[in-house]
């Protein structure tokens, strides 16, 4: 990717995860439904940099990721923070969410830019692990394009 272009999200559906587990999780029930090469964007909890480092987070997606045929997207949600989301660029993490009423987001679009990494103003619309069992066929669906209930 050029320099000053912003990346772009993949056109699969997110996911919110809180553990490598759950990251397995997800990444299983994509299997078959996302067609190949096509990254499933994981995200953080809402604000979760502000209490989970970059670092750790990545680790848990790629610990979760272990063997799985699906690629993951890391997607760290830094809140209205620019200094977690300026942490998360140096950091690596190739997603981020850093919401676009704060003033410095056009400053961090930049930034995201010429590391060829994905800012979005708000987190998408996503599938929480956290509120559903293991195994649940929403899941599935969701990723699908179906309609979660």
């Amino acid at each position: 990717m050029e320099s000053g272009h912003a990346a772009e999200m993949p056109p699969s559906r997110a996911v919110v995860v809180h553990d490598a587990a759950q990251v397995r999780q997800a990444l299983e029930a994509a299997e078959g439904v996302l067609p190949p090469g096509v990254p499933l964007p994981l995200l953080s909890a809402p604000g979760a940099a502000h209490w989970l480092s970059p670092a750790l987070f990545l680790a848990m997606v790629a610990r979760g990721a272990e063997g799985m045929t699906v690629v993951p997207l890391p997607v760290l949600d830094c809140g209205l923070a620019p200094g977690h989301a300026l942490a998360a660029l140096r950091a690596g993490c190739p997603a981020l969410v850093l919401r676009a009423t704060c003033p410095a987001f056009p400053m961090l679009a930049g930034a995201a830019a010429e590391a060829g990494a994905i800012l979005l103003g708000e987190a998408p619309g996503a599938f929480d692990m956290e509120r559903h069992r293991p195994g649940d066929p929403r899941l599935r669906r969701w990723l699908s394009g179906g309609e979660v209930t």
